[in-house]
């Protein structure tokens, strides 16, 4: 009689179990929300604005050339507007020494030059070249042989011989702004001018060597910036303004800011759209 009631007991009691069982489950079910939850061991990153740090950061990483330079405030070396005086050229010499050689970088741009970069203005209005600007180091230097740039005609270009006055007859060359084995920077329409042969290679070729061999030597960086200047809308530059300086030793190393006139001895050149005849 007792195992008669145990048994009803027992099986009264397992059913209740089972029925408890599938209450708790059907429970933690609806529970379960749908596929919105990350994945186990991912983690949710909630986007931010950038800040402003960041925004410098990546700003100070591309430097843009500047197209103005601060100009040495003693009076024989500025005009009536505060910008660099540059002499007008005597023909004696293809280049002359500004600012006590000393060059118009700001800390800033000191600051950023240790690792490499080169940067080119665009072509303004007229299709001229702006500042060109490089931190030289050995990684942007060229491995590779030059190649041809005789399709780029750069403003006021002119295909001009004077056989036995100019060196090599012709009296333009394009001149890189920032030379092709400082950067590799060839056929580039925003470093190339019209340039006379007297001021690719006894002006301009020597500071560039200067550099070359330096950061070859060193494997240091060389700042070097380079702004054609020209005269109103003329479509040939009155000359060049060269400036450099070796960064890792301050200058120790490289240092030099000069002006290399745009001219050619013996010859006369119309700067408005680089006409020219003999003197």
């Amino acid at each position: 009689m007792i195992s008669r009631y145990f048994l009803k007991f027992k099986t009264s009691f397992l059913l209740l179990i089972s029925v408890l069982f599938l209450l708790c489950a059907c429970s933690e079910n609806n529970l379960v929300p749908e596929q919105t939850e990350e994945p186990y061991g991912s983690t949710r990153v909630e986007p931010s604005a950038p800040s402003s740090s960041l925004q410098d950061i990546a700003e100070l990483e591309t430097p843009e050339p500047d197209n103005t330079f601060q100009p040495d405030p003693s009076p024989e070396n500025t005009d009536e507007n505060g910008d660099v005086y540059i002499p007008e050229a005597s023909g004696d010499e293809p280049y002359i020494v500004v600012n006590d050689n000393i060059p118009y970088f700001s800390e800033k741009e000191l600051e950023l030059a240790t690792d490499s970069y080169e940067t080119y203005s665009e072509l303004d209005g007229l299709g001229r070249c702006g500042v060109c600007m490089a931190s030289v180091g050995p990684d942007i230097m060229p491995t590779e042989e030059r190649g041809s740039i005789g399709h780029i005609k750069p403003t006021g270009w002119q295909t001009v011989k004077y056989n036995g006055i100019v060196d090599g007859n012709y009296l333009y060359n394009r001149c890189h702004l920032i030379g092709f084995q400082l950067t590799g920077e060839n056929a580039n329409e925003k470093n190339l001018i019209t340039g006379t042969r007297y001021m690719n290679v006894d002006g301009m070729l020597p500071f560039e060597n200067e550099i070359a061999d330096y950061v070859h030597d060193t494997g240091n960086h060389v700042l070097y910036r380079v702004t054609p200047v020209f005269d109103g809308d003329n479509l040939v530059a009155n000359g060049v303004l060269m400036e450099a300086c070796s960064v890792e030793d301050d200058g120790e190393g490289v240092r030099f800011n000069v002006f290399c006139y745009n001219i050619q001895p013996g010859i006369s050149i119309d700067y408005t759209d680089g006409n020219s005849s003999l003197e």
